[in-house]
């Protein structure tokens, strides 16, 4: 059954492009947006992070955090953060259990690729509950960055 708002948000244990072990509970007190998206290096993908990166500094001045998931290995994913110049980390859900928790994952994508992230968006609160949620079918489609910044101010 898809997440809703109201849900709590699955807990989480990812290694980031750092090699740090990052967990849902970290956020804990601030808000979170996670951002899910299908392969680094894409351009839709890429659209999707410069337009959090761009905008990064109005979500910390609300006391919120970001986040970029994808199945992606750290390591693919430590060389996208530095090309784009990303400040929010990107985690690997290498074993793709994130994305299924969070019911973003493609179980076949193009190219017969089996087991990729959906574009997602999430914003969680200081408590861990979810407060928007937007998994897209589609992956050309982008996220409503505007009702993400509209669930931040709450």
């Amino acid at each position: 059954m898809a997440l809703q708002i109201g849900d709590s948000a699955p807990d989480f244990k990812l290694f980031s492009s750092e090699l740090k072990e990052v967990t849902l509970s970290d956020y804990r007190g601030k808000k979170l947006v996670i951002q899910f998206f299908p392969m680094a290096f894409t351009g839709v993908c890429t659209t999707q992070l410069c337009t959090m990166r761009d905008s990064f500094g109005y979500y910390t001045g609300m006391n919120a955090e970001v986040v970029g998931i994808s199945v992606d290995s750290p390591f693919t994913l430590a060389k996208f953060k530095e090309d784009q110049s990303y400040q929010f980390p990107l985690l690997s859900d290498f074993n793709k259990e994130v994305s299924k928790a969070y019911g973003a994952f493609y179980e076949d994508f193009v190219f017969n690729l089996k087991g990729v992230s959906k574009r997602a968006a999430f914003v969680i609160d200081e408590q861990g509950t979810i407060i928007h949620t937007e998994v897209l079918e589609d992956a050309g489609n982008m996220p409503d960055f505007a009702a993400i910044k509209n669930a931040i101010e709450g």
